[in-house]
């Protein structure tokens, strides 16, 4: 059960890494103002959701140490603040 938990996560870090490189070569290459937004206000989205999946295996998956956990926690906050800062730069890159 752990190693499907494991092989899940993985794939989803992939997944994730995979879409903000995407989204960070789309915005750094477009003219427009409006789509370089929201292309980096994804890239955000995908690498909070990234770094949340690193820490969910740092902490839950395997054995707990101290620096583990420790490490985990602030991936876990880093993570948070970049989904948070993506999802609300969305927001007002779209509505525009």
């Amino acid at each position: 059960m752990v190693d499907v938990l494991l092989w899940v996560f993985a794939a989803l870090i992939v997944v994730t890494s995979a879409a903000s490189a995407v989204f960070s070569f789309r915005a750094r290459r477009t003219a427009d103002a409006r789509l370089r937004g929201l292309y980096a206000a994804r890239m955000n989205i995908s690498m909070g959701l990234m770094l949340i999946f690193i820490a969910v295996i740092q902490m839950f998956l395997f054995s707990g140490s101290t620096v583990r956990v420790v490490i985990g926690a602030l991936f876990m906050l880093l993570g948070l603040f970049n989904l948070f800062a993506g999802l609300r730069n969305h927001s007002h890159f779209s509505k525009s």
